[in-house]
């Protein structure tokens, strides 16, 4: 179990975690959503190492061990799809690809380039591409903007089958 126990962050003045607690499974999804603005993507910032708290702890998980998705795709415009995929894994495990594109629901897309697809579809690739990092945590801001509930709900339910937890805000 990874556990936040107490964590505080303020930006000068103003605070966004107030001795805030967690405790994230071994495995499956954890999800906190929230109004903008109430801290859930500096938590993950936190989490991922990207940002550290004026008091509390992170137990039982360090930064290196994480993967995140941002709030926007970060698509390299002149990669294709399985390019973005190939790029992050390791080469035995780039027999891998059709997994996640299927996971992702972006099979036969593997030849497009970001500009050809949907903001949904470009979504669901920087998504996939996440979930192509070994991680013991993954930590998801937002990973369904722009993409339709059914099909959502779809690629939720397939990464309830990972072998880490995820942790995801919206």
């Amino acid at each position: 179990m990874i556990l936040c126990r107490d964590l505080t962050v303020s930006f000068g003045d103003k605070p966004v975690l107030d001795r805030f607690s967690l405790k994230i499974p071994d495995a499956g999804v954890t999800a906190l959503s929230g109004p903008s603005g109430c801290g859930k993507t500096t938590l993950l910032r936190v989490l991922a190492g990207l940002e550290r708290p004026q008091g509390g702890a992170v137990e039982d998980i360090r930064p290196q061990d994480t993967a995140i998705l941002f709030q926007d795709d970060r698509l390299l415009p002149w990669r294709t799809v399985e390019q973005h995929l190939t790029d992050v894994l390791p080469r035995e495990r780039r027999g891998e690809v059709p997994a996640l594109l299927a996971l992702a629901e972006l099979e036969g897309e593997e030849k497009s380039y970001p500009a050809a697809l949907s903001g949904g579809m470009g979504r669901r690739l920087a998504l996939a591409r996440c979930l192509a990092l070994e991680a013991r945590l993954y930590l998801l801001d937002e990973p369904f903007a722009g993409v339709d509930l059914p099909r959502a709900l779809r690629v939720l339910d397939r990464m309830k089958a990972l072998s880490a937890p995820v942790l995801l805000v919206s």
